[in-house]
């Protein structure tokens, strides 16, 4: 980690800042995908924890195109923290799951502007092949481009639980294509803390299972409840407990130490949309539990990698 950062562990602004010199400001997009665990190709209905926004923030129903999405984010984010250079973040659904020549058409669209450094694609790790792979490839010869893989947990019971449509070695397969097809797309995954049945022991064989194979970086989120969905229902019959932020702070304290100091730590919680979340509250106030996270690092006197193990094969 960086001797000037103030925090304990490697995170995406400070990463993007040494990169390019000054901040660089993650602009999510909708390009209006779907996703093959919704449309029948794997399965119906999406994971328990999905609603039909698909972590999206609804724009394409609205009309909205991807350059005018930019062009108001760019405004929005300026205003904001004066960002002068943006990441374009395809968050919604599965944003590989298109032909290559849709998906061409969308990432040079928000790669037109100037201001633009590279990309983010949010996607499935059932959702690539090698073509698409390799017009990620061409762009990062030129921009930063980073491949999110929606993991979520290192258990295959688990992902079958919450109606993932994959399993583990789904994910290892697709990190192993991308690094073939396109070795310098960065790889970021996704792991959801809290899911149901899961001990923190079972959640931490998510960061060594993550740390083993070496992705670039991760996100982290709680598994809160969204208003209609499956989870929602399971919920309100008594079938699901919520972490406590207590608990979770622990877990993610944890979870960073075993992780290699550095691997960049894109999200150490997510956003609910307040009007669609029915519980817990506590992560609406983001900026509470980021502080009480390092907080708790510092009291422990431990750090992101403090206990992290290079496997033999690295």
């Amino acid at each position: 980690m960086n001797a000037t950062q103030a925090k304990r562990y490697t995170d995406l602004n400070s990463h993007l800042k040494e990169r390019f010199g000054k901040r660089v400001q993650k602009l999510t997009v909708d390009a209006g995908f779907t996703c093959p665990n919704r449309d029948g190709h794997t399965g119906t209905g999406g994971c328990i924890f999905c609603n039909e926004k698909g972590s999206g923030n609804g724009a394409h129903l609205l009309g909205t195109s991807v350059s005018e999405q930019i062009r108001q984010g760019r405004l929005a984010l300026f205003k904001r923290y004066k960002a002068k250079l943006f990441l374009v973040y395809f968050q919604a659904y599965s944003n590989t799951y298109a032909p290559v020549e849709r998906l061409k058409a969308l990432y040079d669209e928000a790669l037109a502007f100037d201001d633009v450094v590279g990309l983010a694609i949010g996607t499935r790790p059932d959702c690539v092949d090698e073509e698409k792979l390799a017009l990620l490839d061409a762009y990062s010869k030129e921009k930063l481009v980073w491949i999110e893989y929606g993991l979520q947990s290192a258990h295959d019971t688990t992902l079958a639980a919450i109606n993932r449509g994959h399993d583990v070695a789904c994910f290892k397969e697709a990190m192993a294509l991308t690094r073939k097809i396109a070795p310098e797309v960065k790889i970021c995954a996704h792991i959801i803390l809290g899911l149901p049945g899961e001990t923190r022991e079972m959640m931490l064989e998510g960061a060594r299972l993550l740390a083993d194979l070496g992705v670039d970086g991760i996100k982290l989120h709680l598994l809160y409840v969204v208003k209609d969905t499956p989870l929602d229902t399971l919920y309100l019959n008594g079938d699901y407990t919520c972490m406590e932020e207590d608990d979770y702070v622990e877990t993610v304290c944890d979870f960073l130490e075993l992780l290699p100091p550095e691997m960049v730590i894109q999200r150490l919680t997510g956003d609910p949309h307040r009007d669609e979340l029915r519980a817990p509250q506590w992560p609406l106030k983001k900026g509470t539990t980021l502080a009480r996270i390092q907080a708790t690092l510092e009291s422990r006197g431990t750090c992101q990698g403090s206990r992290y193990i290079k496997p033999e094969h690295a």
